[in-house]
């Protein structure tokens, strides 16, 4: 029995329902504001009706029966029909052409076993386990792979960053050689605003940028070294995320351009390889986070990985909706979120389903949610596409996709509103912006948070790089505005100590574990009131003529300066 069976959807929201939360935007600061009831006379009733519609939805996508939703498997066919039946019960159109599928060709790569990691030396050797010291595998799309006989280099935070006068792989060859990386960057490490930028991670933090810079070098393996603290998750993710099949976008070449080798050790894994080569991991990763660090071979130690790979490529789905604009139809306002989980792990004792309640069951039942409001609301000026991406937890693949072939012209795309695990423990004073001081369309966001008489709020974990961990950051990337908002922690009933305590638990307890599992207790108020505001700036961004900026100074601002030109017809080439 599919879940269309079962599935019922509940009600139907007027449009002055809709819209009857507006009220005059509150000016006051956030202290004051924290002082102030919030105006529940104007959104229960609308958000009421939007907690019943996200409850639905959430329970079916986070079902056991629909397996994790693991790209490529059955649970993916079971959720990518889900969302075009219930685009279709919208009466929201198809968003590519006739169809509500844009085909995303994918390999898994599934390694064989558990791969051994041998690091040997004159004076060393050493064995370390798959899973629980270590996770190795690799991204080229080839039945068997080998490193043997590499030597092991520290290369500390493995980055090369002329703009910051910053290369940690100056003066060195690592041709076929293995890099031992810090994760993060060294403004985590030192704490210093003047360095990178201080706590908050760069994208030369990032596992993604690392492996992609230790290819560039030349490097037959690239080995991470996990903290939980600057990695911002523990040990446990790792091993749950990088473990069993593994997704990429199908490559001509093979991924033949990517180190042989990429993997994690654990810190312990680490300390005992240091010592291994007569080197201090402490005093080394110290001096990693200076101006000037010069990488370090580390004796005579050399890596033996040998893996064995099962290859399978097939595709997988991008879901696309679209409700056509009636003046300007070329220009596109795209939500987006994704659909995919971490499906189903055989080896696992007890529950092996990754369900994926909040992450992202959430925010895909969110983008049913906002089409609902915007099929009721009058016909957009601009057209408004509602984007399921694929395979987010394999690296945001099915937005990469995407960006790289796009359905609607990138120079026409006004902006990009994205949603990632949302808020189910009740309504925040608060909205923070993921990446914060990054475009007009943060202007857009503290206009429609002062009508809900909320008030914007720093990230509080900037050090975690979230704004590098989701879809919206492919549409950064190609030059389109991009806004990750979400509830923050002051938590209307119980204040922020209980906000940020419950952020917390789930990611200790919940995040990517088959923990994370829908619960009809859940409080969804604070994600209904979220999606009031991304519908309160969609309908701003679809109805009116101009195109949000990226603010002076940010780094993806000249990609779309260019594009604007071309849109314009005023680009010289």
């Amino acid at each position: 029995m599919t879940a269309t069976h079962y599935y019922r959807i509940v009600c139907s929201i007027g449009l002055a329902a809709a819209l009857s939360f507006c009220s005059e935007q509150s000016t006051d600061g956030p202290e004051a504001i924290a002082q102030q009831p919030l105006q529940t006379d104007t959104i229960t009733a609308p958000a009421d009706a939007l907690e019943a519609i996200l409850h639905e939805h959430i329970a079916v996508l986070a079902s056991d029966e629909f397996e994790g939703r693991a790209p490529a498997t059955p649970g993916e066919e079971l959720t990518v029909n889900y969302l075009r039946e219930q685009f279709m019960k919208l009466g929201v159109a198809p968003g590519n052409g006739d169809s509500y599928f844009q085909p995303v060709e994918v390999t898994e790569i599934t390694a064989a076993g558990a791969p051994e990691m041998i690091i040997q030396g004159s004076d060393y050797a050493a064995s370390f386990s798959y899973g629980d010291q270590q996770v190795v595998g690799s991204q080229q799309q080839v039945p068997f792979v080998t490193v043997q006989g590499s030597d092991l280099v520290f290369v500390g935070y493995g980055i090369v960053a002329p703009e910051r006068n910053w290369n940690d792989y100056a003066n060195i060859d690592v041709t076929d050689k293995t890099v031992i990386i810090l994760v993060n960057d060294p403004g985590y490490a030192t704490q210093d605003p003047a360095v990178f930028n201080g706590n908050a991670m760069t994208y030369y933090g990032r596992w993604t940028y690392k492996y992609e810079e230790a290819a560039r070098q030349g490097a037959a393996a690239a080995i991470i070294v996990h903290e939980t603290g600057p990695a911002g998750y523990g040990w446990e993710v790792v091993n749950n995320s990088w473990t069993g099949p593994q997704i990429g976008l199908t490559a001509a070449n093979l991924n033949g351009n990517r180190a042989e080798i990429e993997g994690w050790i654990t810190q312990e894994t680490a300390e005992a390889v240091f010592d291994g080569a007569g080197l201090s991991y402490t005093e080394l990763k110290q001096a990693a986070a200076q101006p000037g660090f010069t990488a370090v071979p580390m004796a005579d130690l050399k890596l033996n990985v040998s893996i064995e790979n099962s290859v399978r490529t097939s595709l997988s789905q991008n879901v696309l909706a679209a409700i056509p604009g009636t003046t300007r139809p070329e220009e596109t306002v795209i939500y987006t979120a994704h659909w995919d989980h971490l499906g189903i792990d055989p080896t696992l004792e007890g529950d092996q389903i990754y369900n994926g309640a909040s992450d992202n069951a959430t925010g895909t039942a969110g983008l049913l949610a906002l089409a609902h409001l915007h099929a009721q609301a009058p016909a957009p000026e601009r057209t408004v596409v509602f984007l399921a991406v694929t395979a987010e937890e394999s690296g945001l693949l099915g937005s990469q996709w995407y960006a790289q072939h796009p359905v609607y012209p990138i120079a026409s795309t006004v902006a990009n509103i994205n949603m990632d695990n949302m808020n189910t423990v009740g309504r925040t004073r608060d909205v923070v912006v993921v990446g914060a001081r990054s475009s007009e369309l943060e202007d857009y966001l503290a206009d429609a948070a002062g009508r809900q008489g909320r008030y914007i709020q720093s990230e509080p974990n900037p050090e975690r790089g979230y704004y590098y961990r989701s879809d919206h950051f492919n549409f950064a990337k190609v030059g389109v505005p991009a806004l990750y908002a979400e509830s923050g922690e002051d938590n209307v009933e119980f204040g922020r100590d209980y906000g940020a305590a419950q952020a917390q638990d789930y990611t200790d307890n919940r995040y990517h574990q088959p923990g994370d599992e829908y619960r009809a207790s859940w409080d969804l108020s604070g994600a209904a009131e979220d999606l009031r505001l991304y519908f309160d700036i969609g309908q701003r961004l679809a109805n009116e003529q101009t195109f949000p900026e990226w603010y002076e100074g940010n780094e993806f601002k000249a990609i779309r300066d260019a594009s604007s030109a071309r849109r314009l017809g005023s680009d010289p080439q």
